[in-house]
């Protein structure tokens, strides 16, 4: 008896949670669909159409396994937002995120790095994917020095944090909590780490990279002080403004930052962009439901050590993404590192909330 009245309340745990992945399912569904259609379209055969559906499913697995701890980020800002704020970033950002970064942004490299137009950036990804995906191998070193450097910039904010009392990693944040008085120190260590990875490229490589991380790490400056001014522009006479403009921005580019590895690691397997659009964007769906769940059932309170876990996936793939300068790293590890990194936080806090019951 017991174990049937349970049942009920685990059967609407079950429909709660499915109900905020029903936009990805519904996506999901679409882009197989628009995955068959365009393997038929382009194949003829039905060993070719289902090859890129298969594609169309690894790149949607590969970019959820590399987007989760974004996801427990963009909860962690989120939960500090605005109500309307919120709303705008679930539904504009969404499209930026899927449309943006998965479409706009790889013409947008081909067009800075080959100087041509948009149009025959078009043209080129349609005629001659082959060159295309030389074209954006070719431009790996920068998006990787840019990336790593504003990626690692957001993980150490968090551990560099005079106001931050939770520490899952003790002997180690808590050094890093009493070190955050001293200005700059997120710079230091990241220009540091910069100038270690440079010394290990030779010729002209050295001042791409050193000069993209430059560019990634003013980027983040740059989002914080232009966030901040927005934002205070917004304060009422009574109440501060709490995550308006300036937090979207910063998540659009942390977004954007989260994405090159995927858009990168996606032409190991197709060099054709729309098949890659769909994949990461039925991806990017997921994120995005994950993300809704965390902010509305509070996981992020109930789970104290998952927000660390998640920021320290994304020094190790701020970290990735500068070795990738220098070696080939393939994607699936740093998928798994950092659902490792998740996975072992998750379960530090259910320790602890058992202990302290």
């Amino acid at each position: 008896m017991a174990q049937e009245t349970l049942r009920p309340g685990k059967a609407a745990t079950a429909r709660g949670l499915l109900s905020y992945f029903k936009w990805a399912f519904i996506v999901t569904a679409l882009g197989i669909l628009l995955g068959a259609w365009l393997g038929w379209v382009t194949t003829g055969t039905l060993a070719g159409t289902l090859g890129i559906v298969f594609i169309c499913s690894v790149l949607a697995v590969l970019e959820i396994s590399l987007s989760f701890d974004n996801a427990i980020v963009n909860a962690n800002k989120l939960k500090d937002m605005r109500p309307e704020w919120q709303r705008r970033f679930l539904t504009w950002g969404i499209l930026i995120a899927v449309f943006g970064m998965r479409i706009v942004f790889p013409l947008l490299i081909v067009v800075v790095a080959a100087k041509i137009g948009p149009w025959q950036a078009i043209v080129l990804a349609a005629a001659r994917p082959e060159d295309y995906a030389t074209i954006m191998q070719d431009a790996h070193l920068p998006i990787a020095a840019f990336g790593g450097a504003f990626l690692m910039m957001v993980g150490l904010s968090f551990f560099f944090d005079r106001e931050k009392d939770i520490h899952w990693v003790r002997w180690l944040e808590r050094r890093m909590a009493d070190y955050a008085t001293i200005r700059g120190i997120e710079v230091a260590v990241v220009l540091l780490v910069t100038i270690g990875f440079s010394r290990l490229l030779d010729g002209a490589d050295v001042q791409v990279f050193f000069s993209a991380a430059i560019w990634g790490l003013l980027t983040f400056l740059l989002v914080e002080v232009v966030g901040g001014l927005l934002d205070s522009n917004q304060k009422s006479a009574n109440t501060a403004a709490k995550g308006g403009i300036g937090a979207f921005l910063y998540l659009e580019v942390l977004d954007a930052s989260f994405s090159f590895d995927g858009v990168i690691g996606a032409f190991a397997l197709t060099q054709n962009l729309l098949i890659i659009a769909i994949g990461l964007g039925i991806g990017a769906m997921y994120v995005r439901s994950m993300t809704i769940m965390l902010v509305e059932k509070g996981t992020l309170n109930e789970y104290r050590f998952l927000e660390h876990g998640a920021f320290y996936a994304i020094i190790a793939l701020s970290v990735v993404m500068f070795a990738q300068s220098v070696i080939h790293i393939p994607e699936v590890i740093t998928g798994l590192g950092g659902a490792a990194l998740i996975g072992i936080s998750l379960w530090s806090s259910m320790r602890w909330n058992r202990a302290n019951r």
